[in-house]
């Protein structure tokens, strides 16, 4: 693991930028390919004459492709080493991008977009193992924020170039010219990125057989760990529904918004680029497990602020919303690998990734019928139920023993 005595980088270091600004760009590249439809889900619905919850699907497939391919990609990456997984993962997701556009009917959009998430499956399989081995322990929980952030923007960006370009051309047009944007990141990501130093590739042989099931359990058996993927599990299955109907309730009565402003909501995504750092910072001084608490805090605050009529209670309550589960997402992922014992450190960030996006497909579409049938009071209140059960396995699993692992 450390042939040649390296400890990981450390920020100041020239090697600790280049790694934050390669990821960061990773990020971009990978979750602005995979949101940028979430911006045209109405045109998409209008164009190819489907429900907004069949629409729905188009964010669910892909995601569903990332939570299949996750565990597969870490042993890709125990076998050929963390940078060219990633990298073979964004350059596929690229073609799989140019095509999806494509698609004249639905169920042909729905494969592309499933093939385009088991490829961009490599980055978050691969991401944090490769970012906890690399970076000085001390600094693991701080560059893993400033990760996320990157995430954030580039699904930010994403919805910000699709929903426009979409509205004034064609969904079409917005989708590829955000998959062109995406190019230029994973061009960026490779120029980057260090090499690993402190993973020999191949050093895991055992990846089929009982290799890959004693790491798998092992990943599986710790209640701390379990209680960590139940986070990504709810609260990312929430927020996507949530980013999901939002647009279909805006345009609706009584707000009857225009959808470039609707797409301008999308902005609330700055809130997680902020959170997501000083969720790190504050996880170092004061304990994850609290700065995790309040962060499901304000995942909730901001739910239940979205109940309020008012369009502008509702822009704040996003804000909040969104700060809170970026928060906590950057404590629960860079917290898997911590936890992990050192042979399974690929698998569970992996695993954490698999119920990430495990929760995002089910939910995406599950919550959508509630919102098509019962309206968006009950939707809210589904999405607030599941941050409270969040919370609730945070406040009995993940007490510290002994402050081991803060």
């Amino acid at each position: 693991m450390n042939p040649d005595g390296f400890s990981g980088h450390v920020p100041g270091s020239r090697s600790y930028r280049h790694l934050i600004a390669g990821l960061f760009f990773a990020g971009v590249a990978t979750f602005a390919q995979l949101y940028s439809l979430q911006a045209v889900l109405p045109e998409i619905s209008t164009d190819l004459g489907v429900s907004a919850a069949t629409a729905a699907l188009t964010i669910s497939a892909a995601t569903l492709g990332i939570a299949a391919a996750v565990i597969p990609w870490s042993l890709v990456a125990d076998r050929i080493g963390r940078i060219p997984a990633m990298a073979i993962g964004i350059i596929a997701a690229t073609f799989f991008g140019l095509a999806a556009p494509l698609s004249t009917e639905i169920t042909m959009l729905l494969v592309l977009r499933l093939g385009e998430g088991l490829a961009l499956g490599a980055v978050p399989a691969v991401a944090l193992a490769y970012l906890s081995e690399e970076v000085h322990a001390w600094h693991v929980a701080t560059a893993a924020g400033s990760y996320t952030a990157g995430t954030t923007v580039g699904g930010l960006s994403g919805r910000l170039i699709a929903g426009p370009l979409g509205e004034a051309f064609d969904w079409r047009v917005g989708v590829w010219s955000v998959t062109l944007l995406c190019t230029v990141a994973a061009v960026l990501f490779l120029w980057l990125v260090p090499r690993a130093r402190r993973f020999v590739p191949g050093r895991l042989r055992a990846d089929a057989g009982p290799g890959l099931i004693t790491r798998l359990v092992t990943a599986l058996r710790s209640p701390r760990l379990l209680a960590l993927y139940a986070q990504g599990f709810l609260l990312m299955g929430a927020f996507v529904a949530v980013y999901n109907y939002l647009g279909f309730h805006l345009i609706a009565p009584p707000f009857l918004l225009p959808v470039w402003l609707v797409t301008l909501l999308f902005l609330a995504y700055l809130a997680g680029t902020v959170s997501s750092p000083w969720a790190g910072v504050l996880a170092a001084r004061h304990g994850r497990r609290i700065v995790l608490l309040g962060a499901i805090g304000l995942f909730v605050s901001g739910a239940a602020l979205m109940l309020v009529p008012v369009s502008v209670v509702i822009l704040v309550g996003l804000v909040i919303f969104t700060a809170g589960f970026f928060g906590a997402h950057a404590i629960a992922s860079s917290w898997a690998p911590v936890l992990a014992d050192p042979e399974s450190r690929a698998q569970a960030p992996s695993l954490y990734y698999f119920a990430y996006y495990a929760g995002s497909s089910v939910f995406g579409w599950v919550l959508g019928l509630v919102f098509g049938h019962a309206g968006w009071g009950w939707f809210l209140t589904a999405v607030i139920a599941m941050g409270c059960i969040a919370a609730l396995i945070a406040m009995v699993l993940l007490r510290s023993p002994r402050a081991k692992h803060p």
